[in-house]
């Protein structure tokens, strides 16, 4: 029997991982019914069985990138376990190291400059990024203004690196951000108390004289 074009219903989630290379690949542009229809190879009619149109399919693709960037990410570092800094770079290597959501990520991004309500999505996204990483910094650096300094640098370390061109004096990128790493991850110490800058109400130390 010949072979009919479309005969193998393709699922939901088939039209959501395909649209999600698509985005990863070229942007939103290329996430285009007729183009997606042909690399799964069935007619673009079966589309209109999940989706009522294009606009539709980009929101449950940004649905499935927000909670697998997010819920799966967190949700499997709880699980596997660990100290808070195992847990945070466990975090970072699901999502900025893997070829999965590194690229759809970074298509998002791109995408939220042009787009308010992708913007707000991903502003949504960073934000629990952050609160997770202000939650494992804080458990051991009690300075607030410090666990957002650190929190802030880890992030665009982790985003960063991906953009930079620049060379590393014959170290390779893995080893400077393994060090970056362990800069932004160490266990803050406490300042010596005369090193302190005084506080509200307070007056500083008069030096000693013998």
């Amino acid at each position: 029997m010949a072979h009919t074009v479309g005969a193998v219903r393709t699922t939901r989630e088939e039209w959501i991982e395909e649209g999600l290379r698509a985005l990863a690949a070229g942007g939103p542009d290329a996430v285009r019914v007729e183009a997606l229809a042909k690399r799964l190879g069935v007619t673009k009619g079966g589309f209109y069985g999940y989706f009522a149109d294009r606009e539709a399919l980009l929101q449950a693709m940004l649905d499935t990138w927000e909670r697998e960037s997010t819920d799966e990410v967190i949700e499997r570092v709880e699980r596997e376990g660990g100290d808070p800094r195992t847990k945070i770079r466990r975090a970072g290597v699901l999502t900025f190291s893997g070829d999965r959501l590194l690229p759809i990520d970074l298509a998002v991004r791109d995408w939220a400059r042009r787009d308010e309500a992708v913007a707000a999505r991903l502003r949504r996204v960073d934000n629990r990024r952050m609160a997770l990483l202000r939650e494992m910094i804080g458990s051991f650096c009690s300075d607030p203004d410090e666990v957002e300094a650190r929190s802030l640098l880890a992030f665009c370390a982790a985003i960063g690196a991906h953009f930079l061109a620049a060379d590393h004096g014959g170290r390779t990128r893995a080893q400077v951000i393994t060090r970056a790493a362990a800069l932004l991850l160490d266990k803050a110490e406490d300042q010596p108390a005369r090193e302190r800058a005084p506080g509200p109400g307070e007056q500083a130390a008069s030096p000693r004289t013998s």
